[in-house]
C-alpha cells in the first residue's frame, strides 16, 4: 500500500462513516436506555459508543464501497454527503466496517438478553442488507425506505430492550411516529439522486415513483408522523409539531418533476439542518416528560 494511501485511511473512514449522522443513531439508543433506565453504566457508555461510531461506519462504509460506481456519476458524493473511496482503499474499508463493531457488539451480547440479541440481530442485518450484494434492499423500492428507517429506529428499540422498558401504547405509538419519519426522509432522500441512480440501472422508491410522487408521498409520512404523536403521553403530543418544519420545507418541491430532481438536494440540505434544530426540541420534551412522568417509559 502506497503512503499516499496510508495517511489518507483515517480520513476515508471518517467521510465513510458521515459524520454528520453519528447523532442521530448514538442519540435514539442513548435517550431510550436512560430514560428507562435512569443509570449511566456500562451499558449505556457502550452503546451510545457502538451506535455513534462504528455501526455509522458499517453502514455507511458497506454503502460507499457496493456504490462506488453509480457514485462517481452523482454530484453530491465526495463530501459530508458520502465518501467516493478509491478501489484500491474498499477491502481496507470492508474489513474496519466489519471488525470495529465487533468488540461492542460482543459486549453488549454479554450485558443483554435474548430480546436484546433478537433486536441488535435485526438491527445489524438491516444494516447489512441495505447495500451488500445479494441482498441490497436499497434496490427494492419500498422496502429500501423501511430499511433505511430501521437503521434509525432500531437503536432506540434496541435501548429500550436493553433497559427492559415496558410496552405501552404511547410508547408503541412514539416508535411508529418515528419510523414514520425514517421513511419520509430516505423517501425525499432517495428523490435528488434520481438522475444518477437510473443511469447506473439502480431501482429506488424515487426511481419508481418518480420525483413527483415520491415527495408527496414523503410529506404523507411525516403528515402520519406528527398525527400519531397526538396520541402519546403529554408532553408528547406537543411532538406533533416537529413535523411542521419539514413539512414547510419540502412542500416548495411536492410538484417537482424527475427532470429536476436534482433541485431538491437545496431541500435535503435544509432537512440536515432541521435534524440538528429538531433534535434539540425533541431533548427539551424528553426532559420535560422525564420531569412530568418519571425516568421510565
Amino acid at each position: 500500500m502506497s503512503t499516499s494511501l496510508t495517511s489518507s485511511l483515517p480520513r476515508d473512514l471518517l467521510l465513510a462513516s458521515r459524520p454528520v449522522s453519528w447523532i442521530n443513531t448514538a442519540y435514539g439508543f442513548a435517550a431510550a436506555y436512560l430514560l428507562t433506565s435512569g443509570r449511566v453504566d456500562a451499558a449505556f457508555v457502550i452503546g451510545t459508543l457502538f451506535f455513534l461510531v462504528p455501526y455509522n461506519l458499517a453502514m455507511y462504509g458497506i454503502n460507499d464501497v457496493f456504490d462506488y460506481a453509480s457514485d462517481l456519476a452523482n454530484p453530491r458524493k465526495g463530501g459530508a454527503e458520502g465518501a467516493i473511496l478509491s478501489p484500491a482503499r474498499h477491502r481496507v474499508v470492508l474489513t474496519w466496517s466489519t471488525l470495529l463493531p465487533v468488540p461492542f457488539a460482543v459486549a453488549l451480547v454479554v450485558l443483554g438478553d435474548p430480546l436484546s440479541w433478537l433486536v441488535l440481530a435485526l438491527s445489524l442485518f438491516a444494516v447489512v442488507a441495505y447495500s451488500a450484494p445479494g441482498l441490497r434492499f436499497k434496490e427494492i423500492p419500498f422496502v429500501d425506505s423501511l430499511t433505511s428507517s430501521t437503521h434509525f429506529v432500531s437503536p432506540a428499540v434496541y435501548g429500550l430492550a436493553l433497559a427492559h422498558a415496558t410496552t405501552t401504547v404511547p410508547l408503541v405509538l412514539l416508535l411508529l411516529a418515528f419510523f414514520a419519519w425514517g421513511v419520509a426522509s430516505h423517501a425525499f432522500g432517495a428523490v435528488q439522486d434520481i438522475g444518477p441512480d437510473r443511469e447506473a440501472g439502480i431501482s429506488s422508491i424515487a426511481t419508481a415513483l418518480g420525483a413527483r410522487r415520491t415527495v408527496r408521498f414523503a410529506l404523507s409520512m411525516w403528515a402520519v408522523a406528527g398525527v400519531l404523536m397526538l396520541f402519546t403521553t403529554w408532553p408528547g403530543p406537543l411532538g406533533a409539531l416537529l413535523a411542521l418544519p419539514y413539512l414547510v420545507a419540502v412542500w416548495p418541491f411536492r410538484s417537482v418533476t424527475d427532470a429536476e430532481a436534482a433541485s431538491t438536494n437545496r431541500g435535503w440540505r435544509r432537512f440536515l439542518l432541521l435534524n440538528y434544530v429538531c433534535g434539540f426540541l425533541a431533548t427539551m420534551l424528553l426532559i420535560w416528560w422525564a420531569f412530568v412522568g418519571g425516568t421510565a417509559f
